[in-house]
Order: C-alpha cells, then structure tokens, then sequence
C-alpha cells in the first residue's frame, strides 16, 4: 500500500511545525493506547468537579455529528438520586426473576451506587430531518463516548462503560423520561482508580486493515 505525500511546508517554520506536530501525534496515540474501560467498582472519589464535568461534556458534543442531529443525550444521576435508580435495578430484576434471592436484590441495588460520576447515555434513533440512518446515528453516539473517554483518561480518572439486562426495562424508560425512538445504550461511570486491570492486547493493524 502507498500511502500519500505529505504537504510541504514552509521552510523557515518547518522543522518546529513538524516536532510540534509530531509531539501532539505522540501524545494522543499515548493517550488512545493507553486508555482501558474500568469497572464501576473500583472507581470511587474524587470525581471530576463541575468544571471538569462541563469539559468532558464539550468533548462529547464535538464528535461527528451528520446533519447536525445531536443523535445522543446523557443524564446525570446525583447521589440523591441514586435510591431510585436502585429501586429500578431491583424491580427489573424481580420482573425478569420473581425468585431471585435477598442478596441477588442487594447485589442489583448497590451497582447504582458505584462511582461519583454516573451518567445514562441515551441514543435518539426517531424521526428527525434530516433523517439520518439508525447506524450513522449510534456512530455518532459511539464518538461521542469515545471523545468523553479519552478526556476523563486525560484528566486522570478512570472511566467505563456498562449496560445490562436493566437496560430494556419499562422502568428504566419511566424513570429517564424516554420519549419514543430514544434507546437506553449504557451507563458511563468515571472517577478515581483503586485498582487497574493488566492491558489487554490490541489488534495490530495488519488484522483490521485490508486494501481494495
């Protein structure tokens, strides 16, 4: 495969151009290879303040947005909120298994209670003009969390996403206010690590990549 020719460059500024570039190129494959998903129990406080908050919510809104939909929302569960959101794990998992066991109960409870961040990504798939395909949409919203990700990674916390049976809950949708054509897609947890996982490995680019 030939890969193209890069731009010429001036040549008074070219050599500190190209290291700047180079340097910022560097710093961002750090940052991406580096990046791993980490579960929501082992992230615990300090979570990123309002401020913080508010910048990891401008690097969501700059992903790639065709048609300029805005095919993603997210909602922020405070701590005083967190009781209900319990309520609805222990309801959906009483409506998938009226069985199930006192400590099954609490074990369903006490994952709305992890992580000082805890936000619901919810997906806008309903009719909308333009009307962009369902799959250009979850591309958006997976960019969307993948810009979220990395700025949290950056910024020195540790962050996940999950999902689960609750997901497609009734309750869950009551609780979030879903209006139709809008999908729960997964929860995202950031904060402090107690305790980080081996990397996993990464696909190398001969496997992911093939030429016409």
């Amino acid at each position: 495969m030939t890969l193209p020719t890069p731009p010429s460059l001036p040549h008074s500024n070219a050599v500190a151009v190209v290291g700047a570039e180079d340097d910022v190129a560097a710093l961002a494959q750090a940052l991406i290879a580096s990046r791993q998903n980490v579960l929501p129990k082992r992230l615990v406080a300090p979570g990123p303040d309002v401020q913080q908050l508010h910048r990891l919510m401008q690097a969501a809104a700059a992903a790639p947005d065709h048609g300029e939909l805005r095919p993603w929302r997210f909602v922020l569960i405070p701590a005083s909120k967190r009781a209900l959101l319990a309520d609805v794990f222990e309801a959906a998992l009483l409506d998938r298994d009226a069985q199930a066991t006192a400590d099954q109960r609490e074990s369903a409870r006490e994952k709305a209670h992890r992580a000082p961040l805890l936000m619901l990504a919810i997906a806008r798939l309903g009719s909308a003009q333009p009307d962009m395909p369902v799959l250009e949409r979850m591309v958006s919203l997976g960019a969307s969390l993948q810009n979220l990700l990395l700025l949290a990674h950056a910024m020195g916390f540790g962050a996940g996403l999950t999902s689960g049976q609750a997901m497609q809950s009734p309750r869950l949708r009551e609780l979030f206010a879903l209006q139709p054509g809008e999908e729960a897609v997964c929860f995202v947890s950031v904060g402090t690590v107690t305790q980080r996982k081996p990397m996993r490995p990464r696909a190398s680019p001969h496997e992911i990549l093939s030429e016409l």
